[in-house]
């Protein structure tokens, strides 16, 4: 994987260098070529480099813009064109975004401006989280609760999530986990419907209930969301919260996938506190997986 994630650097940069450097890379097409999926090559790329490979390809372009602007480009509407946009405006929208300055501006003055280097991946050999990962097969089941949209954190208590919980009574936990009937056992933190490489504050749909077989009758005013049968990893670590597991995420990207022949698949991801007190967590996560 990291070898793949390089090529796509490198097949980004040749797009960058051509003749159309606001052509779009088909990323589909580049994982079906390397043998993976784009589902798990976004999810990878996002995960390592910190943000989406659509952001990374938007830093890149404007900076290769902002270059040429620098060295004295005649005309603004002709960058636009060539780095994929219809008008200056539209241009000068996405350039702000990464420079926080005018293309104008920086055509007149030279400057400032927030350069993106190009990515390179590596691979640190040394494992520095530790792991207990068990790989097992489940027959369709569903995630039933209390759910609600609230947008992505990676860092931190999100409090949107945090929110959801307080608000709901004391009896509400204690009939979800009268109602869940399967593994994973428990009550669950439910992640579901988000983008392999959504940006920090995308909307997510956080669900806070247990799993249940399939078929179980279920309660018409909780929330449900159907998973097909399929292959999990299982990933189970314990210490502070929640760094303990926000560390556990990124490991699985950094150390996990690049090491063992399983990819991710489309599907929620879950959460199950096996402890959890205000400063610290026992916990396993749960991600949909395939043969890599």
């Amino acid at each position: 994987m990291i070898g793949t994630l390089n090529d796509l650097i490198d097949r980004i940069e040749q797009t960058l260098d051509g003749d159309r450097p606001g052509q779009d890379v088909d990323i589909a097409a580049f994982a079906r070529a390397h043998g993976t999926t784009e589902y798990h090559l976004r999810r990878m790329f996002a995960s390592l480099a910190g943000m989406p490979v659509s952001e990374y390809i938007r830093r890149r372009r404007m900076t290769r813009a902002a270059a040429e602007l620098v060295a004295g480009a005649p005309h603004l509407l002709t960058v636009a064109v060539r780095y994929g946009y219809g008008s200056v405006e539209a241009f000068g929208r996405a350039f702000r975004s990464v420079h926080d300055t005018a293309p104008a501006q920086v055509r007149r003055e030279g400057g400032p401006l927030r350069t993106q280097t190009a990515l390179r991946f590596r691979l640190s050999v040394e494992g520095r989280t530790p792991m207990d990962v068990t790989i097992t097969d489940r027959p369709a089941f569903a995630l039933v609760g209390h759910a609600v949209e609230v947008p992505l954190v990676h860092e931190g208590v999100n409090p949107h999530i945090q929110a959801h919980i307080a608000a709901l009574p004391p009896e509400a936990h204690v009939r979800l986990k009268a109602i869940g009937n399967t593994e994973p056992a428990g009550i669950l933190a439910v992640s579901d419907g988000l983008e392999p490489d959504a940006a920090e504050g995308t909307p997510l749909t956080y669900l806070h209930g247990v799993a249940v077989s399939e078929g179980t009758d279920v309660p018409s005013d909780l929330d449900e969301i159907p998973v097909p049968a399929g292959t999990w990893a299982v990933f189970a670590s314990r210490g502070a919260f929640p760094e303990t597991l926000q560390r556990l995420w990124a490991a699985t990207a950094t150390e996990w996938f690049p090491s063992n022949p399983w990819r991710l698949r489309p599907g929620p991801s879950i959460v199950r506190y096996l402890e959890l007190t205000e400063t610290h967590a026992a916990c396993e996560l749960w991600l949909p997986v395939e043969p890599g």
